[in-house]
């Protein structure tokens, strides 16, 4: 397994310097790489025999699992079919191509018409759409919806401009089956380690100890002029097309500043001053580019220089012959469908604005911006969201304002967790008024986190889980929880809880600072998406404790007592983390084969997870001694770590894949 996690992880690097072709080619495709998994599978029936593991159940069916599910990829494989299929509307054909050959269809499929469904108002495709038919029965094949026929199935996979469909086409009647039985021994398994009475798990969650332990702008000589606060928040009340969504003007506002000067807010400016700014007192704003650095303050020129074209702000929607609305700004060309007076309006609204600022009449100003608003909604009401989407996103642009929590959590995990260290030194149990301090502050701050995805959640339509900030958002929630369930009976899970929360944050800062809430991509709408990142989280979160309790352990080692405690620990910790990341790898190759046929591609963030998988596997095995050794253990839990990091920063980051966060 040491070699098959080597090679595995050989295996992302050369594709990211050769390709996922040469690697489904030369590597994953090759008679060596076959030769090495049946090893693998001969292997585990060799222990079976050797162990007799016919008296332990569950352990005989994680060993059986194995050579079953690689009996069934290498059933999909020489048996299996998968190729693709290009109609025009109208179009029939009973045959697809397969690497360059044509391969016959039992029966044929007509392509009646090709769609694009948008997002209500916009442009931006919220779903794909073919609507075929054969022999007589009519089905719409969408993402994540499939069509099936005699052990065919087929996806929606790509289109073009000129209304042609590809359908992916897959048969696989025996892989499939065979592999889902061979995940589903596996889970089984797993899960039964967890729950007998008799199982090393339950013991050692009967002796478990926790402990814990880690050791570890912009300046100007003058606020420029803006609108009073209140004046610009009832600008921010109007609505915009950005991004390819509807979203209130105070979220374009908040990207706006965000994206210039790295928070949401600029000396004590709200997000819509600094844009209203920008609008109506360009003079005063003009030299504040210069205060970036380079790369901001390219982006802040190209983000000003759309602004001050006349076409950043598209907030005039307008039907055109079609009946589809259409959002424009003040200088674009407008359809010729649209009325002399709602002409006028686009083309004067912001220079009436602007005459009413430089006199100073914000009150008429703030009813023009209603208006604006009033006009929106009546031109628009079919295509809008909801007041309480609306109120939701709103609340949300409020509430997310820069870095400074996170920097909190993760100061005031240090300074509690030295307090904590210092105590146990001495002998003495800490203050209780300090232990109730900081659980209200790590149930504060998982109720506020919670807020967060539930804002945005109701504001984007979906449950936020597709992106680097959701994701650690997410972890960081999980952690909340976890250290609040152990901290009645493990005292150091409280100050791991605040500095793991606090990093989760700083680390969702990279996907970037305040992100605004986006549309879904079509493929990612699906329930599986939300059960596989949410499973995959509570394993991450669980493997950074195991790291941390295993940091202990090592500075511990001159107290074999405590550092025993420690590997007891650790050891109870990694059952149900290796059953939660094996139940999500899971769910994830169910949902990959629902959405696009195929329940593995090697894909780098897909082997990662695998490696991930056999490194924490390791000590569970009792013949290998790892865990027996206290301080080996504990180095081994700390290293472990590592293919965590690269799984979720290295394939992001460096590798690249369909999983990675762009």
């Amino acid at each position: 397994m040491v070699l098959v996690a080597a090679v595995l992880a050989a295996g992302t690097i050369f594709e990211k310097y050769r390709g996922a072709e040469w690697v489904a080619n030369n590597f994953y495709g090759s008679w060596w790489f076959a030769v090495l998994m049946g090893v693998v599978a001969v292997g585990a029936i060799v222990a079976i025999v050797q162990g007799r593991m016919w008296k332990r159940i569950s352990t005989l069916l994680i060993h059986t699992a194995i050579p079953v599910i690689l009996l069934g990829g290498a059933l999909t494989t020489w048996i299996g079919h998968h190729g693709q299929m290009t109609l025009a509307s109208g179009e029939t054909s009973s045959e697809f191509i397969e690497n360059q050959t044509v391969v016959q269809l039992p029966f044929s499929i007509t392509l009646e018409g090709f769609e694009i469904v948008y997002y209500p108002g916009t442009h931006t495709p919220m779903d794909f759409v073919s609507h075929i038919s054969s022999d007589g029965e009519h089905y719409d094949i969408s993402m994540n919806h499939i069509y099936r026929r005699d052990g065919y199935r087929f996806y929606q996979e790509d289109y073009d401009e000129e209304g042609h469909s590809t359908l992916s086409v897959s048969h696989d009647p025996w892989g499939i089956a065979v592999t889902y039985c061979g995940y589903a021994l596996l889970v089984l398994g797993l899960l039964g380690l967890l729950i007998s009475p008799q199982g090393h798990f339950r013991k050692l969650m009967k002796k478990a100890v926790a402990i814990a332990i880690i050791l570890f702008p912009i300046v100007a000589n003058a606020t420029p002029r803006t609108l009073p606060k209140s004046t610009a928040s009832k600008m921010g009340e109007m609505y915009i097309l950005y991004k390819g969504r509807i979203c209130p003007l105070q979220t374009f506002a908040k990207d706006f500043t965000t994206k210039l000067t790295g928070k949401a807010t600029y000396k004590r400016l709200s997000s819509e001053q600094v844009l209203s700014g920008f609008i109506f007192y360009y003079n005063d704003w003009a030299d504040f580019t210069n205060q970036l650095g380079k790369k901001r303050q390219a982006e802040g020129e190209a983000l000003v220089k759309m602004l001050i074209s006349g076409h950043g702000l598209k907030l005039f929607p307008v039907v055109d012959s079609t009946g589809t609305i259409g959002w424009y700004a003040q200088n674009d060309i407008l359809p010729m469908t649209v009325s002399d007076d709602e002409y006028i309006f686009i083309r004067k609204q912001l220079s009436y604005c602007q005459e009413l600022v430089i006199k100073g009449d914000y009150d008429n100003l703030e009813l023009v911006f209603d208006k604006t608003r009033l006009f929106q909604e009546k031109r628009a009401a079919a295509v809008l969201p909801s007041p309480t989407k609306v109120k939701a996103e709103r609340l949300y642009n409020a509430l997310t304002t820069g870095r400074w929590l996170a920097m909190l959590a993760v100061t005031l995990g240090l300074l509690f967790f030295a307090y904590r260290l210092f105590c146990t030194g001495r002998g003495k149990e800490m203050p209780r008024v300090f232990h109730r301090v900081a659980v209200a502050w790590v149930a504060a701050l998982t109720a506020f986190l919670l807020l967060i995805f539930v804002l945005r959640w109701m504001a984007g339509g979906h449950i936020p889980m597709a992106g680097g900030f959701d994701s650690m958002n997410l972890m960081a929630i999980i952690i909340g929880i976890i250290g609040l369930a152990l901290t009645r009976r493990h005292q150091m899970a409280l100050p791991v809880a605040m500095l793991a929360m606090g990093f989760c944050m700083l680390v969702s800062m990279m996907s970037g600072s305040n992100p605004p809430v986006t549309n879904l991509m079509p493929v990612l709408n699906s329930p599986l998406l939300c059960l596989h990142v949410a499973v995959i989280m509570m394993a991450y979160a669980l493997f950074f404790f195991v790291m941390i309790v295993g940091i202990a352990g090592l500075i511990s080692m001159n107290r074999p007592i405590l550092n025993s405690q420690f590997s007891t620990l650790n050891l109870a910790l990694l059952y149900p983390a290796v059953f939660l990341l094996t139940l999500g790898i899971v769910i994830g190759a169910l949902w990959a084969n629902v959405s696009w046929g195929n329940y593995w591609t090697w894909d780098p963030k897909e082997v990662w997870a695998l490696i991930t998988l056999i490194v924490y596997a390791v000590p569970l095995h009792p013949s290998l001694n790892i865990s027996r050794n206290p301080r080996r253990f504990s180095l081994y839990c700390v290293l472990a770590f590592f293919s965590v990091i690269v799984t979720y920063f290295g394939v992001n980051l460096l590798l690249g894949g369909v999983h990675a966060y762009n």
